[in-house]
């Protein structure tokens, strides 16, 4: 018999009738009263431990949970997680589990929790609709084992991992639904088949991921502005992107950072009836009966035309070498044929603007000019367009460009600054330079907060601004891979040539929030070594927790690591990706891997067990004792993997235990000062800093 049960968690008692007059306070006593076509209508409010939820939630066979489709559930939150034993996947962290026939309307889920997912669906045909899944850890939606959802016309929004996942040999149907600022728009593995139709997937790091042996069929989708990829393939994948002439595929491909699609199986893709060309493709794909393998040039950069080498001849022993090199690495800059850069001699305005548009992509801030002294054929006409309107540069009385003068170096940081809305004000950064006289009025503001920001570069004084002066192309390379630093879109490099306002007097010498803190003397000697930096307000935050590429950075720092292996291509570490650098070099030194299916997963926590791991590994240690771990009371929680790290980390006092040195917690999350720690008795060990006496410094 059908039934309506009324939930209020701000109004409710779980005493009550549960009707509309005398409404549940709690879901969970909703749940358990709902029999076979019951609808649960729940009010605005957060549903969630603290309101008396018991998570998981469990929503049993023909039970509708009803919350307000118009708004697609703003207001009514169901958050938490619990722990559920999946038969396909085994032990995990989630918000709601559907059984058959169930339906989900008009809320709004989230899982905050580590692997946190807002609504599992284990071999089962569930319908989510009108629905917002957001904050959660790992993904949205899951489906697994045998599963056929219906997911239609869902908002999919800032979730860690995947918007929705489908795995297994789940099929079913993802309609209409926005997946946007996830690591996957859409993950599809195993053997799964589920159809995507009419989806805008959308500024995700990937669009859509397609591995292992799954099939899906997408129709209809709008794929774009994906920070890499609008959808990889893996694996023994075969998506079905259409057919023939009678079954398109009218997906649509926009501006995904590096390719349309990635098509990294050996199969040969089949493409119909899309918004595709080969030049938006890598890998072997059949677009409406032409073969493709990739390719698509990245445009002119007003340079010879050369094909951008591993690195150019004539800088490697040039003081802008790092600068010149990271942009090389990042597809910003090429040669010329006989494979130099030519970093001495002078950029054009023209060669200029190109290289702004491939760095920042300017969008539009205002209206298009004709410059009388570019003509249509010009090759840079276009990106000299894109600059102006994204107010990077301007142009002189008279409506000209001068396309071919010389920059200088002047117009390069005004243009940086005004190009990027920067904004920083030090009356005492004039003195900085001893030819401040020379600074133009118009540029004056502008090299304020270039200085304030470390995107200024002089060579070789960095007391000599020479603001007229000519730019190298050398200099515009290093103060533009600058401004991508201030962007955190590249790592730092160590220049001595990168001018700085801040005297080593003026340095801070310590943060406010480590006075009392056990860390304290680890922390600062980093600090005092340059190897750390703490926050805006001044301080470190030593007790929060430090991710796998914050890590990477400070490795980096730390020892400065020489490559031992091949550089690796991480799916999930995007170029835009502020520690793609860093990840890169941790990498190659051997400090730091990744885990299966090319992943890096740089968003983690770093756990301590893999700072140890780390530690002893990148640095080649080795000690061997067979009692060392019988120093720990919780040894057997050691990762098999990690023993013999952890037993040379001992022996050579890098591990560093708060507040109990007996309890290594090797798989928590390691804290900001727990790394600091073991990182400076690392170098402790390489005799690069001095010991310092700690009661929590582990000695076997």
């Amino acid at each position: 018999m059908a039934q309506t049960l009324y939930v209020n968690p701000a109004t409710g008692n779980d005493s009550a009738a549960g009707d509309q007059s005398a409404p549940f306070k709690t879901l969970s006593k909703a749940l358990q009263q709902a029999q076979a076509d019951t609808t649960i209508q729940l009010a605005a409010g957060t549903y969630n431990a603290t309101s008396g939820e018991i998570f998981p939630l469990q929503v049993p066979s023909g039970v509708k949970l009803v919350g307000n489709e118009q708004n697609k559930g703003d207001g009514i939150v169901i958050e938490g997680n619990g722990e559920y034993i999946s038969p396909t996947l085994a032990k995990q962290n989630i918000t709601l589990l559907l059984e058959d026939t169930t339906e989900v309307r008009g809320v709004t889920v989230t899982n905050k929790a580590t692997r946190g997912t807002g609504i599992w669906i284990e071999s089962t045909d569930p319908t989510i609709t009108n629905c917002t899944f957001t904050q959660c850890d790992r993904e949205g939606v899951l489906a697994t084992g045998t599963a056929k959802p219906n997911l239609v016309n869902n908002d999919f929004i800032d979730n860690g991992g995947n918007g929705i996942s489908f795995t297994k040999k789940a099929q079913g149907e993802i309609k209409d639904n926005t997946c946007k600022g996830a690591g996957y728009g859409i993950s599809i593995d195993g053997e799964a088949t589920p159809r995507v139709v009419d989806n805008l997937i959308t500024e995700n790091r990937f669009g859509v991921g397609i591995s292992v042996d799954s099939k899906p069929i997408l129709r209809n989708n709008t794929i774009e502005d994906n920070e890499e990829y609008g959808i990889a393939v893996t694996g023994n994948a075969e998506p079905d992107l259409g057919k023939s002439k009678e079954d398109l595929g009218n997906n649509i491909f926009r501006n995904n950072g590096k390719f349309a699609i990635l098509n990294s199986s050996k199969n040969t893709l089949l493409s119909w009836g899309n918004q595709l060309t080969s030049n938006q493709v890598s890998g072997l794909i059949q677009i409406e009966g032409s073969i493709s393998d990739g390719g698509g040039g990245n445009g002119d950069d007003g340079d010879d035309g050369g094909q951008a080498p591993d690195s150019f001849s004539d800088i490697q022993n040039h003081w802008a070498k790092p600068f010149i090199q990271g942009l090389l690495d990042k597809g910003l800059i090429s040669g010329f044929k006989d494979g130099t850069f030519k970093p001495d001699e002078k950029m054009t305005r023209a060669q200029y603007t190109a290289l702004l548009v491939k760095a920042f992509n300017p969008s539009t801030k205002r209206d298009g000019i004709n410059f009388t002294d570019v003509a249509d054929d010009f090759w840079a006409k276009d990106v000299i367009q894109q600059a102006y309107r994204g107010e990077f540069l301007s142009g002189f009385p008279n409506n000209i460009f001068k396309p071919n003068d010389n920059v200088q170096r002047a117009q390069v940081i005004v243009s940086l600054v005004n190009g990027l809305g920067l904004s920083a004000s030090d009356g005492t950064v004039f003195n900085t330079y001893s030819d401040r006289d020379a600074i133009p009025d118009y540029a004056k503001d502008e090299v304020n907060t270039a200085t304030k920001k470390e995107i200024v570069v002089s060579y070789p004084d960095t007391k000599q601004l020479d603001p007229t002066k000519d730019a190298t192309r050398a200099e515009v390379a290093a103060m533009v891979y600058q401004a991508l630093v201030d962007a955190n879109q590249v790592s730092e490099v160590n220049s001595d040539y990168i001018v700085s306002a801040i005297s080593d007097d003026d340095k801070p010498k310590t943060f406010a929030d480590i006075q009392n803190h056990w860390a304290k003397l680890f922390i600062e000697g980093l600090l005092a070594k340059g190897l750390i930096s703490g926050f805006g307000d001044g301080t470190f935050k030593p007790n929060e927790k430090m991710t796998r590429a914050q890590y990477a950075a400070l490795l980096v720092k730390a020892f400065d690591p020489e490559p031992k292996r091949e550089a690796k291509n991480f799916l999930d570490v995007s170029d835009k990706s502020w520690a793609k650098d860093a990840i890169q070099t941790a990498y190659r030194g051997e400090f730091l891997s990744g885990y299966p299916g090319d992943m890096f997963r740089q968003g983690d926590n770093v756990e301590r067990v893999q700072v140890l791991v780390s530690l002893v590994n990148g640095l080649g240690l080795s000690e061997s004792d067979d009692n060392a771990l019988n120093v720990y009371e919780d040894s057997d929680d050691i990762p098999d993997y990690g023993k013999e790290e952890v037993v040379t980390a001992t022996k050579k006092q890098i591990v560093v235990n708060h507040p109990d040195v007996k309890k290594l917690n090797p798989t928590k999350a390691a804290t900001r000062g727990e790394v600091a720690a073991m990182v400076y008795q690392a170098l402790v060990d390489e005799n690069k800093v001095s010991a310092i006496d700690s009661d929590y410094i582990v000695s076997a």
